[in-house]
């Protein structure tokens, strides 16, 4: 992706370098997923392990200079968002709306929000109450060695324009209907309802790099689609557990994933993201 020389959004707040103290909660992040994956489908107890995300704490112990690396890779985030930024405000605007703009923290280690604490293993979440999406950039060297994703700073943008998605889910009232319909009926529907937003975030993804694609490199999108692919459900349960338990599906598999987001980007128009009327028909 093009970016250096481009407008840096002024929304982002970066922490990494510094220990956060506090509480630490799973919340809807990825790798904290997995761990209770291998307990879920392995046959285990949840309890303990719910117990030692949830209690872990630690207080700030160090401070330190980030690395070349890391500074590129907070500017690069930054750029990112600015995209988004630009793209979500004509979109809105073009449908009657006005968009807000949310922040980003970088963290390293924990963070503390307005949904809790998390840790590092939560891996990148947006968090509806603070209005705040949360990256810790380390977690694209796990995505890459243990599930398989490209190297490439486009799995980056990938996961940030999917968790601005949620974000404009919040603005346009969808994740509120989902909490509310989600009270009151199995598991599974409610999963089947997790799964229906996810896939819209992607969409919503997809949307930003149609958008985007001015500034879009050749192979930018291949690893928007091995990053999608690396983090379907079904891919998890089977390097985690080595079987697939649909049911348990809370973010779409694979092909769902890569569907959506292609459908996006080929698109370019909001209105074809319905996932929750596509998955019900």
């Amino acid at each position: 992706m093009k970016w250096k020389g481009r407008r840096k959004s002024s929304n982002v707040e970066d922490r990494r370098g510094s220990s956060t103290g506090g509480k630490v909660a799973i919340g809807g992040g990825l790798i904290g997923l997995i761990f209770l994956a291998i307990q879920l489908f392995s046959g285990g107890d949840t309890t303990e392990i719910l117990d030692q995300l949830q209690n872990q704490s630690g207080t700030a112990t160090e401070e330190r200079e980030l690395t070349a690396e890391e500074k590129e890779l907070g500017d690069f985030s930054a750029t990112v968002l600015a995209d988004t930024e630009d793209i979500w405000h004509d979109i809105f605007r073009e449908n009657g709306g006005t968009y807000q703009e949310p922040g980003m923290v970088l963290f390293s280690d924990a963070v503390q929000t307005a949904c809790g604490g998390a840790s590092a293993a939560s891996g990148p979440f947006y968090c509806p109450a603070d209005q705040k999406v949360y990256m810790d950039l380390t977690f694209f060297e796990e995505l890459h060695k243990r599930f398989g994703a490209k190297e490439g700073d486009f799995a980056i943008a990938y996961v940030i324009a999917h968790e601005v998605g949620h974000h404009v889910q919040t603005l346009l009232g969808t994740s509120g209907k989902v909490r509310e319909a989600q009270q009151g009926i199995s598991q599974t529907e409610a999963n089947e309802l997790s799964v229906a937003l996810e896939l819209q975030a992607d969409f919503y993804a997809g949307l930003w790099a149609h958008h985007n694609r001015e500034y879009l490199e050749g192979g930018d999108i291949q690893i928007a689609m091995s990053a999608a692919s690396a983090v379907g459900d079904d891919a998890i349960q089977k390097r985690t557990s080595g079987r697939v338990v649909p049911d348990a599906f809370t973010h779409g598999t694979s092909e769902q994933r890569m569907e959506w987001f292609m459908k996006g980007y080929r698109s370019g128009d909001i209105r074809q993201g319905d996932t929750f009327k596509a998955l019900a028909n």
